[in-house]
């Protein structure tokens, strides 16, 4: 009978142990909503594509939630954890009195993404070109617009005067509305822009980026609450994410091109290749996740510029640096 219980306290012992290691490696959870699926956003599907979310004991679900609007209802509601969005979709949920602020925790793009495509090949561009023409613009109070309207107001254009604007089209139609023929000028990502190009269909003469200067243009994002409660796998995300910067930076554009592909298959590796090495070049994607000061307050220069901020917000209540500079320091 000894011996009996002995053995069946020693399976059980042993099964409890096994159980407990199972549960322990267990991986946590995060469900990631973007706002668009963009090689803007390479980082991100570096991390996914070589490891880094699951090195570091997590179980990454990324959802394509199309548009700022229903990103953020979709964090505010629950149906995602973090959000990649554009930060001042922060700015408009703390300027509508919310309770549970959310909280910006990590930088993935550090300047505007789009470029200026005009229809007609341009050797000698200047930005007074641009008026009287007809504009084939951004959605209004969207960061790709705001910073649009903020370097065109930097070159003395006023936009809604000075342009034939139009900015009613939905975001995934106005590639296809400049090449069905309205506009002679658009605002595009890559690789959309130098898609264009390669049909002959429109030319790149600039870049919003270069010109509208250092900004937090797609952060992650979550509420405060959930940030509280979920530290250690927001600090494993976010180091997932630096890990996934450094990789793209030291990487050619063929290599972080070849490391995403498989998250756009319909579209050309040349293409890829191209569109990330611009990206590169101009320093779109934030070297680390850290989110500066001086890049909060230009954003919301932009957004004042374009009449979209109520008034300013404090960076010590929307911004939550910690995890980031933990990722760098290798805590």
């Amino acid at each position: 009978m000894k011996r009996w219980l002995s053995l069946s306290l020693a399976i059980g012992l042993g099964t409890m142990a096994l159980l407990s290691g199972c549960a322990s490696q267990t991986p946590a959870k995060i469900r990631i909503g973007e706002v668009t699926r963009s090689l803007f956003y390479a980082p991100q599907y570096v991390a996914l594509s070589k490891g880094f979310f699951k090195d570091a004991g997590l179980d990454v679900e990324l959802t394509t939630t199309s548009g700022g609007d229903k990103t953020m209802t979709a964090l505010l509601s629950d149906g995602i954890d973090v959000a990649l969005v554009g930060a001042e979709t922060s700015i408009y949920v703390n300027q509508q009195g919310a309770q549970d602020p959310v909280i910006n925790f990590a930088q993935l793009t550090n300047t505007d993404g789009t470029f200026l495509v005009s229809r007609n090949k341009v050797d000698n561009f200047s930005w007074d070109q641009l008026k009287g023409k007809v504009f084939l613009g951004q959605r209004k109070g969207g960061m790709p617009q705001m910073a649009g309207e903020f370097v065109l107001k930097k070159h003395s254009i006023d936009p809604h005067k000075d342009l034939n604007l139009i900015q009613n089209i939905e975001f995934q139609n106005i590639a296809t509305a400049f090449a069905s023929g309205t506009g002679e000028y658009v605002q595009l990502f890559e690789p959309t822009a130098s898609q264009m190009e390669k049909e002959g269909i429109g030319h790149v003469v600039a870049s919003f980026g270069k010109e509208s200067g250092s900004v937090p243009y797609t952060d992650y994002m979550a509420k405060q609450s959930y940030l509280e409660k979920n530290k250690e796998s927001i600090q494993k995300f976010t180091s997932a994410i630096y890990k996934a910067q450094q990789w793209v930076a030291t990487h050619t554009p063929k290599e972080t091109a070849e490391a995403i592909a498989p998250f756009f298959p319909n579209i050309d590796a040349a293409i890829l290749e191209s569109s990330v090495k611009r990206y590169l070049e101009q320093g779109s994607y934030a070297a680390d996740p850290i989110l500066k000061e001086d890049a909060w307050n230009n954003l919301q220069a932009i957004m004042e510029s374009a009449g979209e901020l109520k008034q300013r917000a404090d960076y010590a209540k929307l911004v939550d640096t910690s995890f980031a500079k933990a990722a760098t320091e290798g805590r």
